[in-house]
C-alpha cells in the first residue's frame, strides 16, 4: 500500500482519503449486509439507508444554516448608481426626490448634513457605526470606491450608512418575532458616504496621525443593494434529492417484499396440492 502514501499535491491526497472512507465505511456496512441478505438485497438496503441519512443530514444543514453552504449575504452594487460623486447625481438616479436646500457655495459639510436631512425625511435610518451591520457595509463601500478609482487606499473614511429597506413579510400577528412564514423581503439598501482626508506626513518612530478629513472636498456616495446569498441552497438540494432517492428505493424494497410474498403463497400452494 505504499503507493497510497501520496506527499504532494494536497487535492489528490485529501481525494484519496475522502474516496478510501467511504470505501471502507460502506463497503464494511455492504459486507455484513451482504453476508445476510444477499449480495443484491444487501447492496439495497445499504443504498437505501444512505439515501435516508443524506435527507436528514441535509434537513439539519438546511434548518441551521451548516455544513454545505452556498455563498452568504452580502452588499453588491447598483448597476450604474454604485459610485456617486455629487450631489445632483442623487436626484437624477432616484435616491433622494428633491435637492437640499441648501445656500450656493456652502461648505461641503453643511451639504452632507442637508443631504442626510433629506434622506431621513425620505425614510433612511442613520446606522450606529459600533454595529455590525455598519461594519459590513463600510467594507463593501471601501472595496467599490476603490475598484472604481474614486479614492486610492487609506484616502477616506466612510462617515455615515443609511439605511433602508429589507422588511420580510407575511409576519404572523404582524409580529416580527414570529417570522416562520416570512419567506419574501423588500428591497434593502444602503447609501454609504465617504469623506476624503487630508494626507499627513508620516515620520519614522512615531505613531500614525489621526486621520482628518478634509472638510475643503465634496463627499461622495455608494449606493449598494443587499444580496440575499443562498446559504442553504445546497441543503435543500440535497434533502429534496435524498428524500426522493430514499422513497423510491423504499418503494423498490416494498415491492419486492410483495413479490416475495406472492411467489412464497404460489409455491406453498402447489406444494400442498
Amino acid at each position: 500500500m505504499s503507493f497510497l502514501a501520496v506527499g504532494w499535491e494536497p487535492e489528490l491526497r485529501g481525494l484519496l482519503t475522502v474516496v478510501i472512507g467511504f470505501v471502507i465505511l460502506m463497503g464494511s456496512v455492504y459486507l455484513i449486509l451482504a453476508t445476510n441478505m444477499g449480495a443484491r438485497l444487501g447492496f439495497l438496503v445499504s443504498l437505501t439507508a444512505l439515501a435516508g441519512w443524506m435527507m436528514l443530514m441535509g434537513l439539519v444543514w438546511w434548518i441551521y444554516g451548516i455544513g454545505l453552504r452556498g455563498p452568504d449575504p452580502s452588499w453588491a452594487p447598483v448597476t450604474g448608481q454604485t459610485v456617486i460623486q455629487d450631489v445632483e447625481s442623487l436626484r437624477s438616479v432616484g435616491i433622494i426626490d428633491t435637492l437640499p436646500d441648501v445656500d450656493d457655495g456652502a461648505a461641503p459639510p453643511e451639504v452632507a448634513d442637508a443631504v442626510g436631512d433629506v434622506l431621513i425625511d425620505d425614510g433612511y435610518i442613520v446606522l450606529d457605526s459600533s454595529s455590525p451591520a455598519f461594519g459590513q457595509a463600510q467594507t463593501s463601500a471601501s472595496e467599490f470606491l476603490e475598484e472604481e478609482d474614486a479614492f486610492g487606499n487609506q484616502e477616506f473614511v466612510i462617515e455615515r450608512i443609511f439605511d433602508i429597506g429589507g422588511d420580510r413579510y407575511p409576519l404572523l400577528f404582524n409580529n416580527e418575532s414570529l417570522d416562520f412564514v416570512a419567506f419574501f423581503h423588500e428591497p434593502h439598501y444602503v447609501l454609504a458616504e465617504a469623506a476624503p482626508i487630508e494626507a499627513v506626513r508620516e515620520e519614522p518612530g512615531r505613531a500614525p496621525a489621526l486621520d482628518v478629513v478634509d472638510d475643503t472636498q465634496p463627499r461622495q456616495y455608494v449606493y449598494m443593494i443587499r444580496d440575499l446569498g443562498a446559504r442553504r441552497q445546497p441543503a435543500v438540494v440535497l434533502t429534496i434529492g435524498g428524500g426522493l432517492i430514499f422513497l423510491a428505493l423504499c418503494y423498490l424494497l416494498h415491492r419486492r417484499d410483495k413479490i416475495l410474498e406472492e411467489n412464497l403463497s404460489e409455491s406453498k400452494a402447489v406444494a400442498t396440492a
